[in-house]
């Protein structure tokens, strides 16, 4: 009997072409990591310090307590070596967060971006549902603990923007909990780098299924208030003017 397509092996062609795949790949991802530490350097005069400094202190450790234990002066000195370099990029992955958030702060579209690429969990995103030619927006998550409202730009564009999709959202909600906050640096606000954390505070208030059917019922919520915001934050150098004028066309 022939053999099918699916169970056919691949032929030196396809691993050659897989190979050539993978090498670019990490080529690729070599790149993106040398370009982070570049520009995390530039920002961070700490970052190689403390990378230096987390790296020997995990090495010396993991060194001393194989020592002990195995009596070998050689044989710890690979675990060592392995352990340094993993608390180095450690160090480096978090100082390289936090170098993104501080970057990425105040600039328009920055908390919908962070929500896209940080949030972990049974979430649902819905970006720009409310917002203004001033790059003022308002991003919807529905979650277990019920409904989310984010809000940024102006504080007080933003909170009017809030109290408005409260009451839209409120029509079909229910009695489920809607919360409201406002990503900023003023008093009252959520820092960009705080917002993950706080909304994995927020108490579980609804099942799979209820998120679920609440999502749809939102879903079907669409008005004139979708906000044409940019998706993520404005590149570096880029001339608010135009961006606004681009938003006002797409409104």
């Amino acid at each position: 009997m022939a053999k099918t397509g699916a169970s056919a092996k691949p032929t030196r062609a396809d691993k050659k072409a897989s190979r050539k795949a993978k090498r670019q790949s990490w080529r690729q991802n070599f790149r993106n990591m040398i370009e982070a530490f570049k520009v995390t350097r530039a920002n961070d005069a700490k970052l190689v310090p403390l990378m230096v400094l987390w790296g020997v202190l995990a090495a010396a450790v993991v060194y001393v307590v194989f020592f002990l234990v195995s009596g070998s002066v050689l044989y710890p000195i690979v675990l060592a070596v392995m352990a340094g370099l993993l608390a180095a990029m450690f160090s480096f992955s978090r100082r390289a967060q936090r170098t993104m958030f501080v970057r990425a702060e105040g600039e328009p579209g920055a908390a919908g971006w962070m929500l896209q690429q940080q949030l972990k969990g049974d979430w649902r995103l819905t970006q720009g549902v409310a917002g203004t030619a001033q790059l003022d927006a308002v991003h919807r998550l529905v979650g277990r603990p019920g409904i989310v409202l984010v809000g940024e730009g102006s504080p007080y564009r933003v909170r009017g923007l809030l109290a408005q999709e409260k009451k839209r959202v409120a029509r079909v909600s229910g009695d489920t909990p809607i919360y409201d906050i406002v990503v900023g640096t003023t008093e009252g606000d959520i820092r960009l780098a705080k917002l993950s954390r706080y909304l994995l505070k927020l108490p579980s208030n609804l099942s799979k299924e209820q998120v679920k059917a609440l999502d749809k019922r939102l879903a079907a919520l669409a008005g004139p208030g979708r906000s044409p915001l940019p998706q993520g934050p404005l590149p570096q150098g880029a001339k608010m003017r135009n961006v606004q004028r681009t938003v006002r066309r797409r409104s």
